[in-house]
Formats: structure tokens, sequence, C-alpha cells
């Protein structure tokens, strides 16, 4: 989490600070990246960079935390654009993500956060799925939630779906990118997991 130092800066220039990093971020992973290439791009003293964080770690947990976060707004939003369908909004969301990191190429912030994933990365990624979170924001996702689509009734059982869907859309985004798939066989792929569920994976019984 960033110092309170940093929240207290004017908009233009906290901008300015979150854009070098992510430039950095985007270029390496956070191992290989250099405080000096963020405190060169954003022209900043190097002292300076240590009264908005603790060490570069903690500005890329910064950068992950607030891509998840409006990653979450953009769910809500398509959610409600799309009359509640939750396959359509997550599937145009993974859609829109993949087709991003694809155009961008090699210098993406979140492709490089993909391909470099580990437990406490992915944890920071997902943390807007997590009971805490869906808790705080039940009412007003339930609410926007096509009733005849899912038999949801409850926190728990929203919580679930979330959590399905989120599953089998984060593993395409990594698989995409580290397989190296086409754009068209990464949506491809991603359609028909995402149909097979939505029509169910076991026959009726007779």
């Amino acid at each position: 989490m960033p110092k309170p130092t940093f929240f207290n800066l004017k908009e233009e220039k906290r901008n300015v600070l979150v854009e070098a990093a992510k430039k950095e971020f985007s270029r390496v992973s956070l191992y290989d990246a250099s405080i000096a290439n963020i405190l060169k791009t954003a022209g900043i003293p190097r002292g300076s960079f240590y009264q908005y964080f603790e060490n570069k770690e903690d500005a890329f947990f910064y950068l992950v935390g607030e891509h998840a976060r409006k990653r979450f707004e953009t769910f809500i939003a398509l959610l409600e654009t799309h009359d509640g369908d939750l396959f359509e909004a997550t599937r145009v969301m993974f859609h829109t993500m993949l087709s991003f990191s694809y155009e961008n190429g090699q210098n993406n912030f979140i492709r490089n956060v993909l391909l470099n994933m580990n437990y406490k990365i992915e944890k920071t990624f997902t943390q807007t799925l997590t009971r805490e979170t869906i808790d705080q924001r039940y009412e007003e996702i339930f609410l926007l939630v096509n009733k005849d689509q899912f038999a949801i009734d409850n926190k728990s059982d929203l919580y679930h779906v979330l959590q399905i869907l989120s599953a089998v859309t984060f593993h395409n985004l990594v698989q995409s990118i580290a397989e190296e798939l086409t754009l068209g066989e990464a949506l491809g792929k991603y359609d028909k997991e995402m149909s097979m569920i939505k029509r169910g994976l076991c026959k009726s019984s007779s």
C-alpha cells in the first residue's frame, strides 16, 4: 500500500508517477524492474520515490490492485449493460482485456503480470472476488443478475458462480499469453468453454 504522501500528491503528479511505474513493469517483470528507470521517466529524485512507496514491490502491487478494482467496476457496468447476463458480461470483459493485450504486444503491463504469476500476484489480481468483496457489493450485484439465467437466491450461490466464471476466465488469460495462441484461437477456446458451462456438462437423465 502506498504511503499517505502518495495520495496527498496532486492528481497530475500522481498520474505521472503511476504511468512511469506502469511503463517499467510493462517492459520487464517485477524482479527485473529498475526503480532508477521509474524515476527517470517520472522526472523525480530517488528520495521522492521512497516518500511514496516502501519499495518497487509496493508500487507494483498497488498497480495490480488498482487494475483489479477497475476491472471489477467494469464488470458491474457490463452486467448492467447486458441486462444481468453474467456470461455475456464476463465474455465481453475477457475479449476486451485480451484484445488490448494482443494489440499492445510485448510492452504491456497485464501481459507481464500474467506471464510472471505467483501466488501473491494471483491473489492481488483476483482480490475483488473474495467473500469480503462480494459481501460488500452483494446487494448491488444480486439486483443486477438475471435471475432467470441462474438458480441464485442467496449470497453463497452468487459467490460460487462468480468464482467459477472467474476461474475459467483467469485460466484462459494466462494460457492464451503463455502459449502464444493467436487472438482468434484464444477467443474461440474461451467462448467454447463458457458455452459448455452455460449449457451444462452432464446429459439430462431420462
